[in-house]
């Protein structure tokens, strides 16, 4: 055994330019905003538990300029730190992967990684969204709306071409899905095949979850949690504010369940947008004696 490979690695992955979300928080400058997932990755780390795992953290560009290429935004930079990440993880060459984000698309490089290393790969997605957005679709140009497309291998030809694999969609669950967003999303869904349970159905036990898994005969599992699946009348830790999602305990209870009985190999905590912290953090750079 090599010693010098780390089994599991905490991954920060700040990276903010895939969401093009200032119109969706008002009370934020449009800087502020757009760069909330990156104090929102780091954020993340701080709270939380200390690990004796390497910690890596995937370098981000902070400027705040983004151009429009091939239907996403901040494309350039994307594409440069898909690069990056993929590189950092080739050479780190971890089993496990905890990632914490930045927006929705930080679970792109991790997970297929991981599907590259594990071949019997299925994935949870649990977000209020199913992130199956296209570049060609010309609705919506951020990545992260992209994600999960992306880790099927669809969409951006190059940004496609950089990734190590990709999951079938026979292989993927949707998880607290209430927020289609457009119609031709849930056709798209359909034609796919991808299944999804709303979080009615996962509200009192994880059953479902564990029933679709087994029969997908996958060994090893990876795990998006996008935080605005959450109820926002319980908390508000993300852009997202649709009623009637998960509750805190349900998804602490539904990640838990699927550890117990498979091998999670990747965990994705995603989209955090502290606005408190940020309103914070800007009430402090004014005050004297500061810097």
């Amino acid at each position: 055994m090599n010693t010098d490979k780390p089994e599991i690695i905490r991954l920060i992955y700040p990276q903010w330019q895939g969401g093009n979300i200032a119109g969706l928080v008002p009370e934020l400058s449009e800087e502020d905003a757009s760069k909330g997932y990156t104090l929102g990755a780091h954020l993340l780390n701080f709270l939380a538990p200390e690990t004796k795992n390497k910690t890596i953290t995937i370098p981000v560009s902070d400027e705040i300029k983004r151009v429009e290429e091939n239907g996403i935004i901040g494309y350039k930079q994307i594409l440069e730190q898909t690069r990056t990440a993929i590189q950092i993880l080739n050479k780190s060459n971890p089993n496990k992967i905890v990632t914490l984000g930045g927006e929705c698309s930080v679970s792109v490089v991790p997970f297929t990684y991981l599907a590259n290393k594990y071949k019997d790969t299925a994935m949870i997605w649990i977000d209020a969204h199913p992130d199956i957005t296209l570049p060609e679709d010309k609705t919506y140009n951020g990545y992260h709306a992209m994600a999960a497309a992306a880790i099927m291998g669809k969409g951006d030809k190059n940004i496609i071409s950089e990734l190590p694999a990709a999951i079938n969609p026979e292989k993927i669950l949707f998880v607290g899905l209430r927020d289609w967003e457009r119609e031709q999303i849930k056709y798209r869904q359909q034609e796919y095949g991808i299944k999804h349970l709303t979080p009615q159905e996962t509200s009192n036990n994880s059953d479902k979850i564990l029933n679709w898994i087994k029969s997908t005969d996958a060994k090893h599992i990876v795990i998006h949690f996008d935080m605005d699946v959450l109820e926002p009348d319980e908390i508000i830790p993300a852009v997202g504010v649709v009623p009637n999602g998960m509750k805190i305990k349900e998804v602490i209870r539904v990640i838990n369940d699927i550890s117990k009985e498979y091998d999670i190999t990747g965990l994705t905590v995603a989209e955090p947008m502290p606005r408190i912290a940020i309103k914070l953090r800007n009430m402090l750079v004014q005050l004297p004696l500061m810097v």
